[in-house]
């Protein structure tokens, strides 16, 4: 573990400590979060719903409350071990974002409870039985939905008429069994549409520039990146070999359009984390994690990046800007 992890990771547990004295015996909320990207702007965001969420149900950080996050910025082994020290820290309830960092606190832990959030796959990755009655200590808010994967090519499509060949970008170590959750509904979409699709897996940031310049040379070439811990980290990298490579492509965090990504479409997770407070609220009064619904997303946004798409020399049809969310000028 590098240095600065060590001091931030001492430091926060000694915050906890002294908070702990503070209360002289009152009724402290301690939630531990394991965030599995990047400690960024966009992220920034999330915790700072979640803090409001909390404050508007009387939960006030440094009074009553006390939030201890670590990054892991998509590294599988610093999420094992970021999982152990936050448990150690004794928190009330416990937040992870991404497939492999819940599956890194539920193996430190079947007794606090765990809410994740930026999950695809919840019931498959076995953290819960079922949406409707999760049990045991794990519950969440779901961050996929089948008909996404269609709707990423039918919106590349709408933007590259002549769309032929799409490489689905992803690392099979932080994704939900490999990959195939996500690929198959992918491949599934190409074949209706008429395009076809290849699995652009790669496990290192050094993979990504060969990877979509490889993609950039096909004829009608395009990108479906997958949404997880590893592209997300990596985003900024990802985002500039598309552009390079002139290669019109979809994401599915709205940090990429944002950065200069041509268009992201997938769930508003802000939102989520702010709604993450009211389960954690319910859980420290009481309530089992087991016992409170899996959320499936029901809210998508549409962001489309205009100053790239000219860079591009891509056209953006007006229908689509009519159903943006965003437009990035």
């Amino acid at each position: 573990m590098r240095r600065r992890e060590f001091i931030a990771l001492v430091g926060g547990a000694v915050a906890w400590s002294l908070a702990a004295i503070a209360q002289q015996g009152g009724t402290t909320l301690k939630v531990g979060i394991l965030i599995g990207g990047l400690n960024d702007a966009e992220h920034q965001k999330w915790i700072t719903a979640f803090r409001q969420g909390l404050e508007a149900l009387g939960w006030i950080d440094e009074r009553n409350s006390q939030v201890q996050i670590l990054w892991a910025a998509g590294d599988v082994e610093l999420m094992r071990t970021y999982a152990a020290k936050l448990i150690a820290m004794g928190p009330d309830v416990l937040l992870g974002t991404s497939t492999p960092a819940v599956a890194a606190l539920r193996k430190q832990t079947n007794t606090i409870p765990i809410i994740f959030l930026a999950v695809s796959d919840p019931v498959g990755s076995g953290f819960v039985e079922s949406y409707g009655h999760p049990g045991g200590n794990v519950t969440g808010f779901a961050s996929f939905e089948y008909s996404m994967a269609g709707k990423w090519l039918e919106l590349l499509r709408e933007i590259a008429p002549s769309l032929q060949h799409v490489g689905i970008l992803f690392n099979p170590k932080t994704t939900p069994g490999g990959g195939p959750f996500y690929t198959r509904p992918v491949h599934a979409a190409g074949q209706a549409l008429g395009v076809r699709t290849v699995d652009s897996s790669l496990q290192t940031p050094a993979e990504i520039d060969a990877i979509i310049d490889n993609l950039g040379r096909q004829r009608g070439g395009g990108l479906s990146v997958i949404p997880q811990a590893f592209t997300s980290s990596h985003s900024a990298a990802i985002d500039a070999a598309a552009n390079r490579s002139r290669l019109p492509a979809i994401y599915s965090w709205r940090v990429f359009a944002r950065q200069g990504g041509l268009v992201s479409y997938g769930i508003d997770i802000v939102e989520d984390f702010r709604a993450a407070a009211n389960y954690v609220d319910r859980i420290r009064k009481g309530v089992k994690p087991g016992d409170l619904p899996v959320q499936a997303p029901t809210k998508f946004e549409l962001v489309i990046n205009l100053k790239t798409a000219k860079a591009l020399g891509i056209t953006i049809p007006p229908t689509l800007f009519a159903r943006a969310d965003e437009v990035i000028e």
